[in-house]
């Protein structure tokens, strides 16, 4: 119901969010009955993104425009609720989200506009793996580079892609022009000839995301794929296009807490039912564990919350965006990552000693898998570094 205080010109924005927020817990209810199956089961993501397309999911997480998309928050709901009852699916979400705004970030206006409406009509699935610009970038041989032929380019390379590589309808990756040096990023549509795709099997965790390595074999790219340039560093970056790394990694901070709700609900309901080491009824410290592992599961929540909350409105400032915002924006993902991590392993991990009931480790994986590429000490350097001297190339180091 729409809030006593909202305006007529309010209530369809306030309507649409209830129902996408709904249409998230009917997905993840259906996900849940049957999470423990496919996660050993470990097939690619074809009847999940069919479930997200029936759910209509896929249209709705698209940046927000007039009677359609999601605004950040809401987005952000979406990706938590559905990642409590399947990370891997959670994340497939996540990715897709973030990266259909790669027109606004990286586009012009019109062609991001064109690109939105397209992606909504047609229920694209978006993935993608557009790397930070790094120190030692200019010394070390890219591994997508781009050929101008024509009036386009030529791609070659593989990119490894972390999740619906062999069912995404859109690739977006960025490559080394080899005539100007310039760093283009680019969407590939799926089928598009020589392109192949190796998929990632036996994965510890998030098995069922879909990752895999993504060959790129004289791939022909018109300007229309085209999305424009990604920064060779941080300080030369439009605001705006600054906040693309931290989107990202925001969004999966999300998937972490939703395996934190998802593992804590699974332990719960266990021990309500008599099914775990220790009842509550019998052993007063288990009511001490899950008092601990409660409060540190809320300390997370807030300071992603904080966070979601700061990149939501640095979103909405668009192209007028301050130059110094991107990276107050990224120290605080920067902390939302590592206070995100530690408690999405340690909660996972502690309630196997709660229970021991077939399924409950995939929490524990997949946390691991989600969270093992970032090093948390990187990360407090950076954002120590940040604090102490205002550097904006620490906060960007945190994310490689």
């Amino acid at each position: 119901m729409p809030t006593p205080s909202s305006t007529p010109a309010e209530r369809p924005v306030e309507e649409r969010r209830h129902a996408l927020l709904r249409a998230a817990r009917d997905v993840a209810d259906d996900l849940a009955a049957d999470a423990i199956a496919r996660d050993q089961a470990g097939l690619p993501p074809i009847d999940e993104k069919a479930r997200l397309g029936e759910a209509g999911l896929l249209g709705a997480l698209t940046p927000p425009g007039p009677g359609r998309g999601a605004d950040w928050l809401t987005g952000c709901a979406v990706i938590r609720a559905v990642s409590a009852a399947d990370s891997s699916v959670g994340a497939v979400l996540a990715r897709h989200y973030v990266h259909t705004w790669s027109g606004r970030f990286y586009a012009s206006d019109h062609q991001a506009a064109a690109l939105e409406e397209e992606s909504l009509h047609e229920q694209w699935l978006w993935t993608g793996a557009v790397r930070t610009p790094a120190p030692d970038e200019d010394t070390r041989a890219p591994d997508l580079t781009l050929r101008p032929r024509g009036t386009g380019h030529v791609l070659n390379g593989r990119r490894s892609v972390d999740t619906a590589a062999t069912v995404a309808d859109q690739i977006v990756v960025d490559a080394v022009c080899t005539v100007t040096g310039d760093i283009l990023v680019v969407r590939i549509p799926r089928g598009t000839h020589g392109v192949t795709i190796e998929p990632a099997p036996d994965r510890l965790g998030q098995r069922v995301a879909g990752a895999g390595e993504v060959v790129l074999d004289r791939v022909a790219v018109t300007p229309g794929q085209l999305l424009g340039r990604r920064p060779h560093d941080e300080e030369s970056a439009a605001p705006f296009t600054a906040l693309a790394e931290p989107a990202l990694r925001l969004a999966l901070c999300h998937v972490a807490m939703g395996i934190v709700e998802g593992a804590l609900t699974e332990a719960r309901d266990l021990s309500r039912g008599g099914r775990a080491h220790r009842l509550p009824g019998e052993d007063p410290d288990l009511l001490l564990t899950y008092g601990e592992l409660a409060s540190a599961a809320q300390t997370a929540t807030a300071v992603v919350h904080r966070a979601t909350a700061v990149l939501a409105r640095a979103l909405d400032t668009g192209s007028h965006l301050d130059a110094e915002e991107p990276a107050s924006v990224a120290a605080l993902v920067a902390t939302a990552e590592t206070v995100t991590s530690k408690a999405a392993l340690d909660i996972t991990t502690r309630v196997l000693e709660l229970a021991d009931a077939p399924g409950l480790d995939r929490f524990w994986r997949n946390a691991r898998v989600l969270t093992a590429h970032h090093p948390v000490t990187r990360r407090l350097r950076a954002i120590g570094e940040h604090y102490l001297n205002g550097s904006h190339h620490a906060v960007a180091a945190a994310f490689h």
